[in-house]
């Protein structure tokens, strides 16, 4: 056999190799991920409560959430207030404690572990536990600020002041140190130390080592967490399900939770399906924004240009 149809062969067996590893992965997100989203697209446009066949509406959904559904457009604040909010307190307090954890401390390792351990807590039982030490009466948070400061604390979740900062709180408690901190790390590390070798013979401290080369060197990895932060605070769900279940006076009604209402309460499949479009929309058009400006603000080392 001559030696380039035996490296045809061998190109051929390693894509066939290939496809039959994917396989499971593409079949999967055929089955539970394409197939759904062309389902939910039919029945945007159908009126659809699950005893009955669908009916073909066409953009009657589209059209009652845009100019009459007030619910949407107040769930739809909301969801921004807390994204807008969140996404900066998020990354900022990933980022201070990723940098906390690379300056080769004693017991480094155990202070890693402290710190990614609220993140493996899943949301509800964070949810349900920080309701008790929310609770207005019997709650901890309440004992210690009247035990230590006299000080009354707030009806944390039950109040419409309280509620969306009482969620932050427990968002950033469960998030600042998981897979955003561990990806901020790995960008720490992944700085040239002939960098701030170079700074230090400039006679930089560390606060302009910190703005003149590893903010530079780290704009990448700020923005591949900016953008699944964006994603993920504007699809806040489970926090505000179990924590407030929307309230109160809807100050926690989020748009994601609009979408499961209509769901699973009231069964209106089909005006439902419509909101989730109508939701992809809306996160798309800020994923697009974001990209669009990366270029102006975000480094890349190899390419020479900011």
């Amino acid at each position: 056999m001559s030696k380039p149809k035996r490296l045809w062969d061998n190109a051929k067996r390693e894509a066939l190799y290939g496809y039959v590893f994917s396989f499971p992965g593409i079949l999967g997100f055929i089955v539970w991920v394409l197939g759904p989203m062309i389902a939910s697209l039919y029945l945007s446009g159908t009126r659809y409560a699950i005893t009955s066949p669908p009916q073909w509406v066409g953009l009657e959904n589209f059209k009652f959430a845009l100019f009459e559904d007030h619910l949407v457009w107040r769930s739809l604040g909301r969801t921004f207030y807390y994204a807008f909010v969140m996404v900066p307190l998020g990354l900022t307090g990933s980022l201070l404690a990723a940098s906390l954890l690379n300056q080769h401390l004693k017991w480094t390792t155990m202070w890693r572990t402290f710190f990614y351990l609220p993140s493996l807590t899943p949301v509800v039982a964070s949810a349900i536990l920080w309701r008790y030490l929310l609770n207005t009466d019997v709650g901890l948070i309440n004992h210690l600020l009247w035990t230590i400061f006299r000080i009354k604390g707030p009806n944390w979740l039950g109040s419409t002041a309280w509620a969306v900062p009482a969620l932050m709180v427990i968002s950033l408690w469960g998030s600042v140190g998981g897979g955003r901190m561990i990806i901020f790390l790995a960008g720490l590390q992944g700085v040239p130390q002939e960098l701030y070798e170079a700074a230090d013979i400039d006679g930089a401290n560390k606060l302009g080592k910190f703005l003149n080369v590893t903010l530079p060197l780290l704009t990448p990895t700020i923005f591949f967490n900016l953008v699944l932060g964006v994603i993920g605070a504007l699809q806040v769900f489970a926090l505000a399900f179990i924590g407030t279940d929307g309230g109160p006076n809807y100050a926690t009604y989020f748009f994601a939770l609009h979408v499961y209402n209509k769901a699973f309460v009231t069964f209106d499949m089909g005006y439902a399906s419509a909101l989730s479009w109508l939701f992809m929309v809306v996160i798309f058009f800020f994923t697009m924004i974001q990209f669009r400006a990366s270029d102006r603000w975000v480094f890349y080392m190899g390419e020479g240009k900011a």
